[in-house]
Protein backbone atom coordinates (compact mmCIF):
# COMPACT_ATOMS: atom_id res chain seq x y z
CA UNK A 1 0.00 0.00 0.00
CA UNK A 2 1.35 3.49 -0.83
CA UNK A 3 2.73 5.55 2.04
CA UNK A 4 -0.09 8.09 1.63
CA UNK A 5 -2.66 5.45 2.65
CA UNK A 6 -0.82 3.73 5.47
CA UNK A 7 -2.97 5.39 8.10
CA UNK A 8 -6.25 4.49 6.40
CA UNK A 9 -7.64 1.44 8.16
CA UNK A 10 -10.01 -0.92 6.45
CA UNK A 11 -12.58 -1.07 9.22
CA UNK A 12 -12.21 1.78 11.69
CA UNK A 13 -9.26 3.69 10.38
CA UNK A 14 -8.73 7.44 10.27
CA UNK A 15 -7.30 9.93 7.80
CA UNK A 16 -5.41 13.07 8.80
CA UNK A 17 -5.16 16.25 6.72
CA UNK A 18 -1.46 16.42 7.57
CA UNK A 19 -0.83 13.59 5.15
CA UNK A 20 -0.72 13.63 1.36
CA UNK A 21 -3.79 14.91 -0.60
CA UNK A 22 -6.65 12.50 -0.97
CA UNK A 23 -9.32 12.51 -3.71
CA UNK A 24 -12.16 13.22 -1.22
CA UNK A 25 -12.83 16.39 0.79
CA UNK A 26 -11.61 16.45 4.41
CA UNK A 27 -12.61 19.13 6.88
CA UNK A 28 -9.50 20.70 8.54
CA UNK A 29 -8.56 19.28 11.91
CA UNK A 30 -11.27 16.64 11.72
CA UNK A 31 -10.98 12.93 11.26
CA UNK A 32 -13.49 10.77 9.43
CA UNK A 33 -14.23 7.15 9.75
CA UNK A 34 -14.08 5.39 6.44
CA UNK A 35 -16.04 2.32 5.44
CA UNK A 36 -14.17 -0.41 3.63
CA UNK A 37 -15.74 0.44 0.25
CA UNK A 38 -14.48 4.02 0.40
CA UNK A 39 -11.01 2.86 1.34
CA UNK A 40 -10.78 0.41 -1.52
CA UNK A 41 -11.98 2.98 -4.02
CA UNK A 42 -9.51 5.62 -2.87
CA UNK A 43 -6.70 3.09 -2.73
CA UNK A 44 -7.30 2.27 -6.38
CA UNK A 45 -7.30 5.99 -7.25
CA UNK A 46 -3.97 6.62 -5.53
CA UNK A 47 -2.49 3.47 -7.07
CA UNK A 48 -3.40 4.66 -10.58
CA UNK A 49 -2.12 8.18 -9.83
CA UNK A 50 1.19 6.79 -8.60
CA UNK A 51 1.69 4.56 -11.63
CA UNK A 52 0.94 7.29 -14.17
CA UNK A 53 3.11 10.02 -12.68
CA UNK A 54 6.23 8.20 -11.54
CA UNK A 55 8.59 5.62 -12.97
CA UNK A 56 6.54 2.39 -13.06
CA UNK A 57 7.10 -0.80 -11.13
CA UNK A 58 9.17 -1.97 -14.10
CA UNK A 59 11.48 0.97 -13.36
CA UNK A 60 14.52 -1.10 -12.31
CA UNK A 61 14.40 -2.77 -15.74
CA UNK A 62 14.33 0.61 -17.47
CA UNK A 63 17.93 1.79 -18.02
CA UNK A 64 19.07 5.20 -16.83
CA UNK A 65 19.29 6.31 -20.46
CA UNK A 66 16.64 4.93 -22.78
CA UNK A 67 14.74 5.35 -26.04
CA UNK A 68 10.97 5.13 -26.62
CA UNK A 69 11.32 1.63 -28.08
CA UNK A 70 12.69 0.49 -24.71
CA UNK A 71 9.32 1.38 -23.16
CA UNK A 72 7.47 -0.79 -25.64
CA UNK A 73 9.73 -3.73 -24.79
CA UNK A 74 8.60 -3.37 -21.14
CA UNK A 75 4.93 -3.04 -22.07
CA UNK A 76 4.78 0.67 -21.19
CA UNK A 77 2.83 2.93 -23.58
CA UNK A 78 4.83 5.74 -25.19
CA UNK A 79 2.21 8.25 -24.05
CA UNK A 80 3.50 7.79 -20.51
CA UNK A 81 6.75 9.47 -21.56
CA UNK A 82 5.08 12.88 -22.01
CA UNK A 83 3.71 12.72 -18.46
CA UNK A 84 7.13 11.89 -17.05
CA UNK A 85 8.69 14.80 -18.93
CA UNK A 86 6.12 17.23 -17.51
CA UNK A 87 6.65 15.88 -14.00
CA UNK A 88 10.44 16.07 -14.26
CA UNK A 89 10.78 12.33 -13.74
CA UNK A 90 12.59 12.10 -17.08
CA UNK A 91 14.63 14.59 -19.09
CA UNK A 92 15.42 14.62 -22.78
CA UNK A 93 19.11 14.37 -23.69
CA UNK A 94 18.74 14.43 -27.46
CA UNK A 95 16.18 13.60 -30.11
CA UNK A 96 14.72 10.22 -29.22
CA UNK A 97 17.00 9.85 -26.18
CA UNK A 98 15.86 10.28 -22.57
CA UNK A 99 17.31 9.91 -19.09
CA UNK A 100 15.72 9.07 -15.76
CA UNK A 101 16.28 11.75 -13.13
CA UNK A 102 16.06 9.24 -10.27
CA UNK A 103 18.79 6.94 -11.57
CA UNK A 104 22.36 6.85 -10.34
CA UNK A 105 24.42 7.93 -13.31
CA UNK A 106 27.34 5.80 -14.38
CA UNK A 107 30.32 6.93 -16.41
CA UNK A 108 28.63 6.43 -19.79
CA UNK A 109 25.42 8.18 -18.75
CA UNK A 110 27.38 11.14 -17.39
CA UNK A 111 29.43 11.46 -20.57
CA UNK A 112 26.21 11.37 -22.61
CA UNK A 113 24.67 14.04 -20.40
CA UNK A 114 27.72 16.30 -20.60
CA UNK A 115 28.01 15.87 -24.37
CA UNK A 116 24.39 16.91 -24.77
CA UNK A 117 24.69 20.03 -22.61
CA UNK A 118 28.22 21.01 -23.71
CA UNK A 119 28.70 19.72 -27.29
CA UNK A 120 32.09 21.41 -27.74
CA UNK A 121 33.54 19.89 -24.57
CA UNK A 122 36.33 17.34 -24.92
CA UNK A 123 36.57 14.33 -22.62
CA UNK A 124 40.18 14.28 -21.41
CA UNK A 125 42.77 13.29 -18.81
CA UNK A 126 41.54 10.76 -16.20
CA UNK A 127 38.25 10.02 -17.94
CA UNK A 128 39.97 9.65 -21.31
CA UNK A 129 42.43 7.23 -19.68
CA UNK A 130 39.47 5.23 -18.43
CA UNK A 131 37.76 5.18 -21.84
CA UNK A 132 41.01 4.15 -23.59
CA UNK A 133 41.67 1.53 -20.89
CA UNK A 134 45.01 3.03 -19.89
CA UNK A 135 46.28 2.90 -16.32
CA UNK A 136 44.25 2.06 -13.24
CA UNK A 137 42.49 5.34 -12.53
CA UNK A 138 38.79 5.29 -11.58
CA UNK A 139 37.78 8.95 -11.51
CA UNK A 140 34.64 9.88 -9.60
CA UNK A 141 34.03 12.78 -11.97
CA UNK A 142 34.05 13.09 -15.74
CA UNK A 143 37.00 15.23 -16.81
CA UNK A 144 36.25 17.59 -19.68
CA UNK A 145 38.10 20.43 -21.36
CA UNK A 146 36.51 23.63 -22.66
CA UNK A 147 37.92 26.70 -24.36
CA UNK A 148 40.04 28.91 -22.15
CA UNK A 149 37.75 31.90 -22.82
CA UNK A 150 34.44 30.04 -22.65
CA UNK A 151 31.94 30.55 -19.86
CA UNK A 152 31.66 27.81 -17.28
CA UNK A 153 28.91 25.50 -18.55
CA UNK A 154 25.80 24.69 -16.56
CA UNK A 155 26.04 21.02 -15.71
CA UNK A 156 24.16 20.95 -12.43
CA UNK A 157 23.63 17.43 -11.15
CA UNK A 158 26.49 15.95 -13.18
CA UNK A 159 29.83 15.05 -11.54
CA UNK A 160 32.17 17.01 -13.80
CA UNK A 161 35.73 18.32 -13.44
CA UNK A 162 36.55 21.12 -15.88
CA UNK A 163 39.97 22.09 -17.26
CA UNK A 164 40.70 24.61 -19.98
CA UNK A 165 42.51 24.21 -23.29
CA UNK A 166 43.57 26.87 -25.76
CA UNK A 167 41.78 27.09 -29.10
CA UNK A 168 44.27 24.96 -31.03
CA UNK A 169 44.58 22.24 -28.41
CA UNK A 170 40.82 21.99 -28.18
CA UNK A 171 40.77 20.37 -31.63
CA UNK A 172 44.19 18.75 -32.04
CA UNK A 173 44.19 14.91 -31.89
CA UNK A 174 40.54 14.83 -30.84
CA UNK A 175 38.36 11.90 -31.87
CA UNK A 176 34.58 11.58 -32.08
CA UNK A 177 32.86 8.61 -30.48
CA UNK A 178 29.35 7.62 -29.50
CA UNK A 179 27.88 6.51 -26.18
CA UNK A 180 24.23 5.83 -25.37
CA UNK A 181 23.36 7.20 -28.80
CA UNK A 182 25.12 10.53 -28.14
CA UNK A 183 28.24 11.64 -30.01
CA UNK A 184 31.04 13.11 -27.93
CA UNK A 185 34.61 14.34 -28.39
CA UNK A 186 37.62 12.77 -26.68
CA UNK A 187 41.39 13.13 -26.88
CA UNK A 188 43.19 10.32 -28.72
CA UNK A 189 45.27 7.82 -26.68
CA UNK A 190 48.56 9.53 -27.59
CA UNK A 191 47.19 12.97 -26.85
CA UNK A 192 45.71 11.73 -23.57
CA UNK A 193 49.08 10.44 -22.38
CA UNK A 194 50.76 13.71 -23.35
CA UNK A 195 48.07 15.72 -21.55
CA UNK A 196 48.75 13.73 -18.40
CA UNK A 197 52.33 15.04 -18.47
CA UNK A 198 51.04 18.55 -19.14
CA UNK A 199 48.81 18.35 -16.08
CA UNK A 200 51.19 16.26 -13.97
CA UNK A 201 51.01 18.77 -11.11
CA UNK A 202 47.24 18.38 -11.01
CA UNK A 203 46.78 14.63 -11.45
CA UNK A 204 50.20 13.38 -10.33
CA UNK A 205 53.35 12.41 -12.21
CA UNK A 206 52.85 8.76 -11.27
CA UNK A 207 49.57 8.71 -13.19
CA UNK A 208 51.27 10.07 -16.31
CA UNK A 209 54.13 7.56 -16.12
CA UNK A 210 51.70 4.68 -15.58
CA UNK A 211 49.72 5.69 -18.68
CA UNK A 212 52.88 5.98 -20.76
CA UNK A 213 54.09 2.57 -19.56
CA UNK A 214 50.75 0.97 -20.48
CA UNK A 215 50.78 2.46 -23.98
CA UNK A 216 54.30 1.23 -24.64
CA UNK A 217 53.80 -2.19 -23.08
CA UNK A 218 50.76 -2.97 -25.21
CA UNK A 219 52.20 -1.22 -28.27
CA UNK A 220 48.87 0.49 -28.68
CA UNK A 221 50.22 3.51 -30.55
CA UNK A 222 53.50 4.34 -32.34
CA UNK A 223 56.15 6.21 -30.35
CA UNK A 224 56.31 8.81 -33.13
CA UNK A 225 52.67 9.68 -32.52
CA UNK A 226 53.41 10.37 -28.87
CA UNK A 227 56.40 12.54 -29.80
CA UNK A 228 54.35 14.50 -32.33
CA UNK A 229 51.66 15.21 -29.74
CA UNK A 230 54.30 16.16 -27.20
CA UNK A 231 55.79 18.72 -29.57
CA UNK A 232 52.44 20.30 -30.37
CA UNK A 233 51.57 20.41 -26.67
CA UNK A 234 55.04 21.74 -25.79
CA UNK A 235 55.99 19.01 -23.32
CA UNK A 236 58.57 17.23 -25.48
CA UNK A 237 61.37 18.06 -23.06
CA UNK A 238 59.30 16.74 -20.14
CA UNK A 239 58.12 13.45 -21.60
CA UNK A 240 61.29 12.76 -23.59
CA UNK A 241 63.45 11.35 -20.76
CA UNK A 242 60.67 9.05 -19.54
CA UNK A 243 59.98 7.85 -23.06
CA UNK A 244 63.65 7.11 -23.61
CA UNK A 245 63.98 5.28 -20.30
CA UNK A 246 60.95 3.07 -20.98
CA UNK A 247 61.94 2.19 -24.56
CA UNK A 248 65.66 1.53 -24.05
Amino acid sequence: MPASLRRIHLIAGTYSTSEMPCPFRVTPKRRHRLVSADVLGNYQFMRNFHQHNTIPEAGPALPATFRPRDLEALGIPRSRLLTWLKRGTVEQLARGLYQRTDAELGEHETIAGVATRVPRAVVCLLTALRVHDLGTQLPRKVWIAIDRKARKPRVAGLPVHIVRFSGQLLDYAVETREVQGVRYRITSPARTVVDCFRYRNKIGLDVAIEALRDVLAWQRIPVNEILSSAKVCRVHSVIGPYLEALTS
